[in-house]
């Protein structure tokens, strides 16, 4: 898994235990093809479990002590303080790519529903990020197969965060 899918993987499984302490496999779970979230992205079992260990080593969660024996499976993962700080950080910091809408802004928005957290502040930084860049592409009109899809795909993001912002309000 390349570094930026890791630390994607990190982020998503920290919001998750953020907003419900559970076990890892739920979180697992939740990130399946048939869990909400993994609707939008998914994460097999391993690599949740790889994200969980990077978070209790960076002292972002903390595994409960297992009952009855269970094994890790069992363990309730908890955010600590600095999780919850960081956490909220990574939510509330806008994507820098226009490539990763398709994932990272698409997992944002849906955590933040999820967490209650408002969206409107959110697209706000959303669009200062965005804005130049799409109307920098904007202005390259020629046809070639590449500038035409970069056009296609910016404008389609504008369209998106518009309509987020319409169904914000």
């Amino acid at each position: 898994m390349a570094r930026q899918d890791a630390q994607l993987a990190r982020n998503v499984v920290l919001a998750l235990v953020v907003h419900t302490p559970r076990h890892g496999w739920a979180i697992h779970e939740e990130l399946s093809p048939t869990g909400d979230i993994g609707h939008a992205w998914t994460l097999s079992r391993q690599l949740v479990y790889r994200a969980i260990d990077t978070l209790v080593e960076d002292g972002l969660v903390k595994r409960a002590t297992p009952k009855d024996g269970g094994g890790a499976d069992k363990v309730i993962i908890s955010p600590t303080s600095a999780g919850k700080r960081a956490a909220l950080q990574w939510l509330d910091s806008p994507v820098t790519h226009l490539r990763d809408v398709r994932t990272e802004l698409v997992l944002k928005v849906m955590l933040r529903d999820r967490m209650n957290l408002p969206l409107d502040p959110f697209l706000v930084l959303q669009h200062q990020v965005f804005d130049p860049l799409i109307a920098s592409i904007n202005k390259d009109q020629s046809d070639s197969p590449v500038n035409l899809w970069r056009r296609e795909s910016a404008n389609a993001v504008k369209r998106y965060l518009s309509r987020l912002e319409r169904n914000a309000n």
